[in-house]
């Protein structure tokens, strides 16, 4: 057993020369541009973006003006369009009274059985209805829809 661990093992050496130096300088990246010119890129893309800022800003403002003026040039006409569709429901719910009363005696419409419900008013005075009776003799679906959107508003 002692012959084995007689066996001559090869040294492992640095080569002949020696190893070439490590190289631990700092290698600096490439510069492209100087401090200077970076300042004046950034300033130049400044006043480039202010300047087509001011450019959308003007534009977006004269579209503003324009959409104002033709609100307001199209409210009256929106208003009368809303009151007649009022009145014209409240003829469509007039009617419709009729046609449901016809067969009971003495019943006359807008009366409460030939009596005035509002007794201290002209008789030609609009009463404006409540919102269940303006929608009775509408469609459940409108009525629906509409309820909602004045709970929303």
């Amino acid at each position: 057993m002692a012959e084995a661990c007689q066996i001559a093992r090869k040294q492992d050496l640095p080569p002949p020369g020696g190893y070439k130096p490590i190289p631990f300088k700092r290698l600096p990246a490439k510069q492209y541009f100087s401090g200077y010119t970076m300042f004046a890129g950034y300033a130049g893309m400044t006043l480039i973006s202010i300047y087509l800022y001011n450019l959308t800003a003007k534009r977006i403002q004269k579209n503003e003006i324009e959409m104002r003026s033709a609100k307001m040039a199209i409210y009256p006409m929106l208003l009368a369009e809303r009151d007649r569709e009022y009145l014209k429901q409240l003829r469509r719910n007039r009617d419709a009274e009729a046609e449901l009363m016809r067969d009971v005696p003495g019943w006359e419409v807008g009366t409460y059985y030939g009596e005035r419900v509002y007794k201290m008013l002209p008789p030609d005075t609009l009463v404006e209805p409540v919102f269940h009776e303006y929608y009775a003799h509408s469609s459940p679906s409108e009525w629906f829809r509409r309820a909602y959107i004045k709970m929303r508003s």
